[in-house]
């Protein structure tokens, strides 16, 4: 006697692949695109910006915002080269962008951060935070409507 054999690869699930396609239309959408520019930018900024709101000497929050801008530009990347894969990990920009937010008063010794760096990370933060949403928000319509 013998079984029918089922596939336990989840690669191969109908619906799994019909939502790949969605993702992929979506991300290859104006707003997809546009939404992935922005993060790349928004790391890429992150990343200059001690240098450019000059942090000096606040070397802890200079290293903070190299890291957390590098983090954000790959995800960005990442949703422009492989967006039927990145764009689920758009909700890590939300937690990246509060971050941005706390840090000054998180990061710096003695908790003493200038306001050019407050106002730099609180508007830097507050963007990334709304890109992560919208990235959400883009994969999350995509899940839940039906190919048209």
């Amino acid at each position: 006697m013998s079984y029918p054999q089922h596939s336990t690869d989840m690669g191969t699930h109908p619906e799994l692949t019909e939502m790949r396609e969605r993702l992929e239309h979506a991300a290859s959408s104006g707003r997809g695109i546009a939404l992935e520019g922005l993060i790349v930018l928004s790391g890429l900024y992150a990343a200059i910006s001690p240098w450019v709101v000059h942090f000096f000497p606040q070397s802890d929050i200079t290293v903070n915002n190299l890291l957390v801008g590098i983090t954000i530009g790959l995800i960005g990347l990442g949703t422009a080269l492989a967006p039927e894969r990145m764009f689920r990990m758009g909700w890590a920009l939300a937690p990246l962008g509060v971050w941005l937010i706390i840090s000054p008063w998180v990061v710096t010794a003695a908790h003493t951060a200038r306001a050019g760096i407050i106002w730099n990370n609180v508007c830097l933060g507050a963007v990334v935070t709304l890109l992560g949403l919208a990235a959400m928000g883009l994969t999350v319509g995509v899940s839940r409507h039906p190919r048209d």
